[in-house]
């Protein structure tokens, strides 16, 4: 049988010996995540990922960066889904053919937090503009993420809404994800802006909320199916369904932390 094709021999093989070749398995290549850091440093991805993997039968490889690095590697087509909270940016994502579906997931807000005797008296305000405008006046430390997360492109909107653009010694960019911005604004008894589910997870920071309520603060979460050549649309679509199906919207509703409730499902809105 030496010349017979290798197609031909595995074929003869498979039959004899009643070996059986499962297609459907073959074509359930992992899905590549790009989601960002607030859904790691939460845990929520460790309650959602493994329900995910045995429901539907896909392998989740997780890349957990800033909301705007995320939607880059969508746009570059290495990224299969997203899970991100930048909704201008994703919508101009949307709106230049990167994304096949988005749909709304769920939310929380941003905390302004410093150190417990705020010295900038921010929390003497109830809007996040009056604090950041009193925090930058008496040049109090405020870290920023300073990585064009989804966090970061809030904070920068929040300063353009102050009508200025922070610079100077008091203002320190970290160029980090969230837990590790909140460290850094603990050290340095400095103001930062923070989702709520990371600042509850967080331990071992003496960061008191200074602002909170605030509509400007709304958090919302999108999960959005890649559209590019080569990307997994069949694990994207599946990832996206239960995420916003009745099993995901569930965990989401009871992953809680210390008693608080991090994120609040969305389906449907």
């Amino acid at each position: 049988m030496k010349n017979v094709p290798n197609a031909i021999l595995f074929c003869l093989f498979t039959v004899s010996c009643g070996v059986h070749v499962d297609e459907s398995a073959a074509e359930k290549r992992p899905v590549i995540l790009a989601t960002t850091t607030s859904t790691a440093d939460t845990g929520l991805l460790d309650a959602l990922v493994p329900v995910f993997e045995k429901k539907a039968g896909f392998q989740v490889k997780t890349v957990a960066v800033g909301s705007g690095e995320a939607l880059a590697m969508g746009r570059k087509g290495v990224a299969d889904v997203l899970l991100v909270h930048a909704p201008a940016a994703e919508e101009k994502l949307m709106a230049e053919g990167f994304g096949a579906r988005r749909l709304a997931v769920m939310h929380n807000e941003f905390f302004l937090v410093g150190p417990p005797d705020d010295p900038a008296g921010a929390k003497t305000f109830a809007s996040a503009v009056g604090a950041l405008r009193s925090i930058a006046e008496k040049k109090a430390v405020f870290v920023s993420r300073g990585d064009d997360s989804g966090t970061h492109k809030k904070e920068r909107a929040l300063w353009e809404e102050v009508g200025l653009k922070p610079e100077g010694g008091w203002y320190v960019e970290a160029g980090q994800g969230m837990g590790a911005t909140l460290t850094i604004a603990n050290e340095k008894r400095g103001y930062t802006l923070t989702d709520s589910g990371t600042f509850y997870s967080m331990k071992n920071v003496d960061l008191a909320v200074a602002v909170q309520g605030d509509p400007l603060l709304a958090n919302p979460y999108h999960v959005i199916e890649v559209k590019a050549a080569g990307a997994n649309a069949a694990g994207a679509r599946a990832f996206a369904d239960f995420l916003v199906g009745a099993d995901g919207q569930a965990l989401i509703a009871g992953f809680e932390n210390g008693g608080h409730t991090l994120f609040t499902p969305d389906a449907g809105r």
